[in-house]
């Protein structure tokens, strides 16, 4: 969530990775019985994703017959809130508690698995800081480009947008940070920095052992699944549209560089997976892609040009509520929000 917005999603869930290797190991030493508790946001970006993979994915020993978990917000009601639904919900947790306990994962036998994803993490770490909070033209582009300073004004959260009216970035909640970034279908916050990473990586001479870390290593295998997924969900001309009529001219360059680095970020994630196409192991989620895009991409067009009168006429209370229906069909069908 709040790691996330700091540092990236990769470097986030890397350190929180180790983090739990750290505890176990201490619990361990001195005859501890640990229970993991899990504050899951709905978003890729916030730590969310199938449970399943997360579950299987978690560091070996750290589920050990138990796990305490919290959901948020729309997965409450996705996950629970029919009945059919939830005891599948609780099938998939409990099968994937008991194998993770019965059979748990280890990637110690990949010779320099934690060596590679420190170099990931390290260079993918440095370029996101360096967008999102070095370079001053991320700020302005940022409020142009999404409805973000809209969301403040709107009555669809829990909470404030942000902690304090100054600060930036900073002050900004993690869940308005990612809503706002997957209205305009570029999902930055998920895949921002990544690219990077791998790229280092890959520029050492480690594409042979990446390939198999992706294969023998539950833990890589979810991360770079999920980036896939938010990967494929995403759709730079949309966002390019977004720039095209929201933004000012000074700051179109950073968002030229954000879409190059998008294309980065598939070439070096398609070349570990070894996929022609992005998700293309994953049939059921491209079906459900492509059958909401004819739904999904109107909506879009429709919330740039209520964006653009909306800011010339702030007041209008017709322009307010085509803006919520809007956001409300965006969040429909791109599912994992925030």
């Amino acid at each position: 969530s709040d790691s996330g917005k700091d540092a990236g999603r990769f470097t986030a869930a890397w350190e929180l990775y180790k983090a739990q290797e750290d505890v176990v190991a201490v619990c361990k030493e001195y005859n501890i019985k640990i229970t993991l508790f899990h504050g899951r946001g709905g978003s890729v970006g916030r730590g969310g994703g199938p449970m399943y993979l997360a579950i299987q994915s978690q560091p070996p020993g750290s589920v050990m017959g138990t796990l305490r978990v919290t959901e948020q917000g729309e997965m409450i009601q996705a996950k629970f809130g029919l009945n059919q639904t939830a005891i599948r919900q609780l099938e998939i947790y409990t099968t994937a508690v008991l194998l993770a306990t019965v059979h748990p994962q280890c990637h110690h036998a990949l010779l320099h698995g934690e060596v590679v994803m420190d170099e990931i993490s390290d260079a993918g770490r440095k370029y996101y800081r360096q967008i999102v909070f070095e370079t001053k033209e991320f700020l302005q582009y940022f409020h142009e480009a999404t409805p973000e300073a809209e969301l403040g004004n709107l009555n669809i959260g829990s909470r404030p947008t942000r902690r304090k009216s100054s600060g930036g970035i900073t002050q900004l909640r993690a869940i308005p940070w990612i809503f706002a970034w997957t209205q305009t279908r570029s999902v930055l916050p998920a895949w921002l920095g990544v690219g990077k990473g791998l790229q280092a990586a890959m520029e050492k001479g480690h594409r042979d052992e990446l390939r198999a870390m992706y294969k023998e290593w539950p833990f890589f295998q979810s991360t770079v699944d999920l980036i896939e997924m938010v990967l494929a969900k995403a759709d730079m001309p949309i966002t390019k549209h977004y720039e095209d009529v929201l933004v000012s001219q000074n700051v179109r360059e950073l968002g030229k560089e954000l879409r190059d680095e998008f294309h980065v970020t598939e070439k070096h994630v398609r070349d570990i997976t070894g996929h022609h196409k992005l998700s293309e192991n994953n049939k059921t989620l491209r079906r459900l892609i492509e059958s909401r895009l004819p739904y999904l991409n109107p909506i879009n067009m429709l919330q740039v040009e209520v964006l653009r009168r909306l800011r010339q006429d702030e007041t209008n209370p017709k322009l307010r509520d085509a803006l919520l229906i809007t956001m409300k069909g965006i969040a429909a069908g791109m599912q994992n929000t925030g």
